[in-house]
């Protein structure tokens, strides 16, 4: 409701409050002979005030429900964001156990390879007969040290 933006709370009870006053005093003034003439007139625009004023007190009411209701998914939101952070926390540590898991299976296996297959000759008749052309095998290792120059970095 535009209205409760621009006035005060203030106003508004005030405006109420005139309203019922006016009502009230429209009735009980009734009785007096001089004011009796403008009996009908102050009952009417006091019944005008009082029907604007529960309208407006209406729109502040339920302006206040609204920014409570703001206020409290306010709240939860910053709690799903600490949740968020934890979560990524949590993730980002199972990366990186499983990258270090990843690079430890790795070394083994290439130590493997060192230690035992080279080391038998059939392994060796190979390596010595490779039809691969050099230039495929130095693309193949330049691409394996970058490999690990970029895991290094992620370090």
């Amino acid at each position: 409701m535009w209205i409760v933006q621009y006035l005060p709370e203030i106003v508004i009870h005030l405006i109420f409050t005139a309203g019922l006053l006016g009502v009230i005093a429209g009735f009980v003034l009734g009785f007096i002979p001089s004011i009796r003439l403008y009996k009908l007139p102050i009952q009417i625009i006091s019944l005008l005030v009082l029907t604007f004023g529960v309208y407006i007190e209406g729109g502040l009411a339920d302006t206040r429900i609204w920014e409570q209701r703001v206020r409290e998914l306010e709240v939860k939101v910053k709690e799903s964001e600490v949740k968020s952070a934890q979560a990524n926390t949590e993730i980002q540590e199972k990366v990186v156990t499983k990258t270090v898991v990843v690079k430890e299976k790795a070394n083994e296996i290439i130590k493997y390879i060192d230690r035992d297959v080279v080391k038998k000759e059939e392994v060796v008749k190979y390596v010595e007969r490779c039809s691969l052309p050099q230039d495929v095998v130095d693309a193949h290792n330049k691409a394996v040290d970058e490999l690990n120059k970029a895991t290094e970095k992620k370090k």
